[in-house]
């Protein structure tokens, strides 16, 4: 089931990727070959930019394949890295959750505005925002859970 679920993000986040790509290159067109640029095409883009970034950072990338400043994190003896690691999710995990009621709370509040080209009501545009706090609380407190567990040096 979980391997099925990875191969529907992954997919998910490619589908969002090729569509910003299709968008680019029909607004690319319509500016430069027919000298018609499309507004709507400005618009798209930074929506599915915006979509693909953050769907790729709360569901494709692996804790591990973020970007991180680790260089005393990797000099460190195991247990000084539990320690670190566990900071580190708690402070995290804590942040998300402390953000997810006031930041759900304004994408809900946002249904009422639209976008200026597409119309597209804003809560649509701002969701991954929230589905990306969700997945980092989610995210940490299975690290914790696992960092707390017999087999903690596996999750190091």
């Amino acid at each position: 089931m979980l391997p099925l679920l990875r191969r529907t993000a992954d997919a998910f986040g490619v589908l969002l990727f090729a569509l910003l790509f299709l968008v680019f290159v029909i607004q690319i067109t319509a500016r430069f070959v027919f000298n018609q640029p499309l507004a709507w095409t400005d618009e798209a883009a930074t929506i599915l930019y915006l979509w693909a970034v953050l769907w790729g950072a709360a569901v494709v990338c692996r804790d591990k394949e973020h970007v991180a400043f680790d260089l005393l994190y990797q000099k460190a003896w195991a247990p000084t890295r539990r320690r670190m690691a566990l900071a580190a999710a708690v402070l995290v995990g804590g942040l998300a959750a402390w953000a997810l009621p006031g930041s759900l709370d304004y994408i809900w509040f946002m249904r009422r505005e639209s976008t200026a080209v597409m119309s597209l009501p804003f809560h649509w545009v701002f969701l991954p925002f929230g589905l990306l706090l969700i997945a980092l609380v989610l995210r940490y407190v299975w690290r914790v859970v696992r960092l707390l567990g017999r087999d903690w040096e596996r999750e190091l």
